[in-house]
C-alpha cells in the first residue's frame, strides 16, 4: 500500500491535526505542477500546502496511528486520508403495508 494509492480513494484528509476536505491529486506524471495540493481553514487563517510525486512515494506509513509522514520544504507533516461513508436513504420494506397503517 502507498500513500498515492491511498489518496485515490480519499474523500477527506487530516493533515498535522487539521481537518481537510478541499485537496486535489493529479497522480499522471505529466501534469505539470504539484501532484497533492490541500487547503483548510484554521481558525481565520487560509493554510496551504503542496507535495510532489516524489514526495509522496517517499512519504512513510505509521501503521500504530494509520497515518503518513511527508515532508516538503517546510518539514515533516502528518497525514491521514479519510473515507467519507455513503449511506442508503431509501428503506428496503418502506411499501409493506404494517408502515402505513402503523400509529
Amino acid at each position: 500500500m502507498t500513500l498515492l494509492t491511498v489518496l485515490q480513494t480519499a474523500d477527506m484528509l487530516e493533515i498535522n491535526g487539521l481537518y481537510a476536505w478541499q485537496f486535489e491529486l493529479h497522480s499522471d506524471p505529466a501534469h505539470v505542477g504539484p501532484a497533492l495540493r490541500i487547503e483548510c481553514m484554521d481558525g481565520r487563517e487560509l493554510r496551504k500546502w503542496q507535495f510532489s510525486l516524489e514526495q509522496i512515494a517517499a512519504a512513510q506509513h505509521n501503521v500504530a496511528t494509520d497515518s503518513w509522514a511527508i515532508s516538503d520544504d517546510k518539514g515533516s507533516h502528518e497525514l491521514k486520508a479519510l473515507a467519507g461513508i455513503n449511506a442508503d436513504n431509501a428503506d428496503a420494506d418502506d411499501d409493506t403495508p404494517e408502515d402505513d397503517n402503523a400509529l
